[in-house]
Order: structure tokens, then sequence, then C-alpha cells
């Protein structure tokens, strides 16, 4: 096999949640083009069908179902339905989110809560649903983000202790699963990109973030979704327990 066969995910199914927005159809995309096919989710049933279409257009099987990540049932019947609509699960593009920021003395319960519920809770019981069914080889990918790591100027206590919390909920799966029963566990740090989260920040903000940003710019989705395929093909199949920071170098200034 040469190098950039290494790359491909021909015959893979890979379950993509937070799929009818932003990030979650860069991800659908990518590995469509890579050679998998999809099983998406997300709350927006509408425009995830324009995921799928991008997902078809790319030659390959889509298969979609209403999902809201907050409730364990359901992320154990969009497992369920991957299975059997394929027979398999080999990837987890652990992707669905929400973000606020709100001052920490403004802050109720609920909203941190809301948080907290889907961008953690939500991305453990899609992991623990998918490790019942995965087979050695498959592949775990959490989306986390630099504010897990760094701040950025905004009061975001509930979004940044739960991209915190995937990173180290990443790090424990990955040695509870990936020696045992052979499934590799990965995070993505993401930087600044465009989607429907940026633009809800204020306007400048993004402009103010940018001397931070090394590359002086903000990321291509395309260039988040290329990292994800080569964490979850054979070209990424010595990486496990590894938070991968795609941000243009913000975090080292």
């Amino acid at each position: 096999m040469s190098v950039l066969e290494l790359f491909r995910l021909d015959g893979r199914v890979v379950i993509v949640t937070g799929a009818s927005s932003g990030l979650g159809v860069s991800f659908a995309q990518g590995f469509a083009e890579a050679g998998a096919d999809l099983v998406l989710g997300a709350r927006r049933v509408e425009k995830m069908a324009d995921t799928a279409a991008l997902v078809a257009a790319a030659g390959r099987r889509v298969h979609t179902r209403k999902t809201d990540v907050v409730d364990p049932e359901q992320c154990q019947q969009l497992v369920d339905a991957a299975m059997a609509e394929f027979g398999r699960v080999d990837v987890l593009i652990n992707n669905a989110g929400v973000g606020t920021a709100v001052p920490a003395t403004r802050e109720t319960a609920e909203e941190f809560r809301a948080v907290v519920d889907v961008n953690l809770n939500g991305a453990y019981w899609m992991a623990q649903a998918c490790g019942r069914v995965m087979k050695p080889g498959s592949c775990i990918i959490n989306i986390a983000s630099v504010l897990g790591l760094t701040t950025a100027g905004l009061p975001q206590a509930a979004y940044s202790a739960s991209k915190a919390g995937v990173i180290g909920m990443t790090r424990d799966l990955a040695q509870q699963w990936s020696g045992r029963k052979g499934i590799r566990v990965n995070a993505l740090a993401p930087g600044f990109f465009v989607t429907e989260m940026t633009d809800e920040l204020r306007p400048g903000y993004l402009d103010s973030q940018l001397p931070r940003i090394v590359l002086g710019r903000l990321g291509d989705a395309a260039e988040l979704a290329a990292t994800a395929v080569w964490l979850a093909s054979p070209a990424g199949g010595y990486v496990t327990g590894q938070t991968i920071v795609v941000d243009g170098g913000l975090t080292i200034t």
C-alpha cells in the first residue's frame, strides 16, 4: 500500500454528529470524498438533508437520523441505525456542540448545564454507544477546542470547561479502549474557523484575535476535515490519546 493509499477510507462507515451545519458539513463531505459511507445525526433535519446531498454527490451512501446527543437513548438509536443500515461503525466524529458567552456571575445553572450537556455529556453518550459495537481498527475523534487549552477574551466558562473535559475524556477512553478493544480515541482542538458559531460573535471580535494567530488568517474547514481524515485513516494508525491542535499557531503565542 502506498503512502497516499493509507489516507483512503473506502468501505468504512463514519458517524458524524452535529451534521446539519458548520464543521459537521465539512467533516461529512471530507469523509465521503475519502471513500467512506456516512451516518449523519443532528437536530435540524432539513439542514441535515443538504449535508446528505453533498455526501451523495460524492458517490457515497448516506443515512440520516434526527438526534439530540443530550439524550443517551437517541445516541444509542443513531448507532443502532448505522448498524441496521451498514452493519458496522468504523469512525465516530463527535462534533455536536453549542457555545455561549455569558459573564460568570450572571450565568444561570441552566445555561451552564445546557452547554456541558451537549459538548461533554453528549460526546460521552455517543462514544459509549459506538464503543459497544466498534471492532478493532476503529476510531473515535472528539471535537474539542483551543478554548479547552487557552482563553480568547470572551466569558466562556461553560464552553471552555466542557471542551477541557472532552480532552480529559479522550485520554481516558484511549487508555481504556486502545489496547483492550483496538479502538483509537483522539481529539481535535480547532482554533477559529468560520462557522455559524463564530457568526454569532460580536462584530470585530475575530479581527481582534488575528494578531494571536501566527499564520495570520482564519482556518478553512477543509483543513480541519483533512486532519480528521488523517486521524481516522490507516495513516494515523499509531496515534491515540492525543489532542491535535489545528489553530494556525494561536496557542503558541
